[in-house]
């Protein structure tokens, strides 16, 4: 399943009218360098909801050992619309989360569900083989918990390889090292997650 989508920052340039008159994009997370990151809510999309709020991914950052660096450069932090065998995607300084399927339960490649088993069974997700995929029968507490401590994380992942990299443009680590970020952070903020948001399940 793909985790990270590159997208288009969507930056404007300005249109030139009446010969030098121009006019210039308004400012956002997109063109604007922030000096905190901006957490944005979209509209879900057909067939997704949003479980995350604002507030839950305001609370989960707080958790984050050396949040104050990991933050330089980050302009926002979207819950994102869904999108069919997507999770979440990093572009330059933003990361997004996309919204759940409307159905809790998710069919995972099999490959997939096994790097990430360790995380399903710390969440406590019933998982069960069916052919080449897994059914996880995630809760809605188990769905949420698995946006921020994996998905997040991940997104956040790509983020540290970009800012720490010599050129800060690009993640030139890729997937491996966003899903050992992810795995590591994990375990962590775990218990710290726990006291903060009560047990998933």
């Amino acid at each position: 399943m793909s985790r990270v989508y590159w997208r288009r920052s969507g930056k404007v340039t300005g249109k030139t009218l009446r010969g030098a008159e121009r006019v210039e994009p308004t400012p956002t997370y997109w063109n604007t360098k922030q000096t905190q990151p901006v957490v944005d809510k979209r509209r879900p999309g057909a067939g997704f909801r949003h479980l995350l709020r604002k507030r839950d991914v305001l609370r989960f950052i707080e958790l984050i050992p050396n949040w104050d660096e990991l933050a330089k450069d980050l302009d926002a932090i979207i819950l994102a619309e869904g999108e069919e065998d997507l999770e979440g995607w990093y572009t330059e300084g933003v990361v997004g989360i996309c919204a759940w399927d409307r159905k809790l339960w998710r069919r995972h490649p099999r490959h997939y569900y096994e790097e990430n088993k360790g995380v399903f069974d710390r969440l406590g997700v019933v998982c069960e083989p069916r052919g080449e995929r897994v059914l996880c029968k995630f809760t809605e507490s188990q769905a949420r918990a698995y946006q921020l401590l994996n998905i997040l994380l991940h997104e956040l992942g790509h983020h540290h390889d970009r800012i720490n990299t010599r050129s800060r443009l690009e993640c030139s680590r890729g997937e491996p090292y966003a899903e050992d970020y992810a795995l590591e952070y994990e375990k962590i903020i775990w218990d710290h997650y726990v006291q903060a948001f009560g047990p998933p399940d």
